[in-house]
């Protein structure tokens, strides 16, 4: 291997999970992208692996050998039972706001185990780096989007990772609200009760169904009950400032509805696509109005998942 040479470059979307009565299975892919290269130093330089952070990253302050984007190729590496190289250079660029609900650990997981994955050649598919992304996420409703690109139905069944592709009806776009103000995710798992009520439990089967419905349809009556969560929004909208008047300005805009993306801080609505820039301008605005300064934008409908760049 060279000491200066790129051996290896992928690229790699942001995510929104637990769309609606989607709660951990069901994700989106995001366009706003992760890009990290990596080659290997020359004979002489220090063993462990080093990192340029650019864009979103350049304040992460995680020790090299625990960035998740290293920590991924070491597992991708180790589940082949083959040794990790030493004096590896990493290059990461990112898009992709941390700590907003954004995936941005899911494809940084995503993009260590696909540039092990090229560099070394492992012969993983889609699914073994899925897989990998998943044990260390947690949870694959961020990963999957991430691997596989559009809309994902992901869950995890007698130890492997089921996935499938969810339809959206063309009609529809996918709006964000990115506040200022970051919500960490272990702070937004612990908002959540370890039981809830039979009737709630049935209520989110069935919000759930009308996700997948909706979405491929454009059922506006379905998509407004799925996206009216009962599992994670009645506990977490009170860490997230200003939850309540965003929804409602979205609603007021033209949106179907509007939810935490991932356990927040961002904010996720569902829109008709002509109503799109209206209902992203009124999210921004009710957060001003709030004290908090936020950016909205809309996603390509079907966004692609991780590649390899040439």
């Amino acid at each position: 291997m060279t000491d200066s040479a790129s051996i290896a470059t992928v690229r790699v979307p942001a995510s929104a999970a637990n769309v609606g009565g989607g709660f951990d299975c069901v994700g989106i892919a995001v366009d706003r992208w992760l890009t990290v290269s990596v080659r290997q130093g020359a004979e002489g330089e220090p063993a462990e692996p080093g990192f340029v952070r650019e864009g979103t990253l350049t304040s992460l302050g995680t020790r090299n050998s625990q960035d998740a984007i290293y920590v991924a190729f070491r597992a991708a590496v180790g589940a082949k039972k083959i040794a990790v190289p030493e004096r590896l250079r990493f290059h990461a660029t990112s898009e992709i706001p941390v700590g907003r609900g954004l995936g941005s650990s899911a494809a940084a997981f995503v993009a260590g185990a696909a540039l092990a994955n090229e560099m070394l050649k492992l012969g993983l598919d889609k699914f073994g780096i899925a897989e990998v992304g998943t044990a260390l996420e947690g949870h694959p409703d961020n990963v999957c989007p991430s691997v596989f690109g559009g809309a994902t139905l992901a869950l995890t069944h007698a130890g492997k990772v089921i996935v499938s592709p969810l339809d959206v009806h063309a009609s529809l776009a996918f709006v964000f609200a990115v506040p200022e103000f970051v919500l960490e995710t272990k702070r937004a798992r612990a908002a959540l009760p370890n039981v809830v009520p039979h009737v709630t439990a049935v209520s989110a089967a069935a919000k759930g169904a009308a996700l997948v419905r909706g979405l491929a349809t454009a059922d506006e009556d379905m998509l407004a009950a799925a996206l009216d969560d009962v599992l994670h929004i009645p506990h977490r909208r009170r860490l997230v400032r200003g939850y309540d008047a965003v929804a409602a300005a979205a609603i007021e805009a033209g949106a179907i509805g509007a939810t935490l993306s991932g356990a927040g801080s961002s904010m996720l609505a569902v829109t008709k696509t002509e109503k799109a820039d209206a209902v992203g301008a009124a999210m921004a605005h009710a957060w001003q109005l709030t004290g908090v300064s936020a950016v909205a934008f809309t996603s390509a409908q079907r966004v692609k998942g991780f590649h390899v760049v040439p």
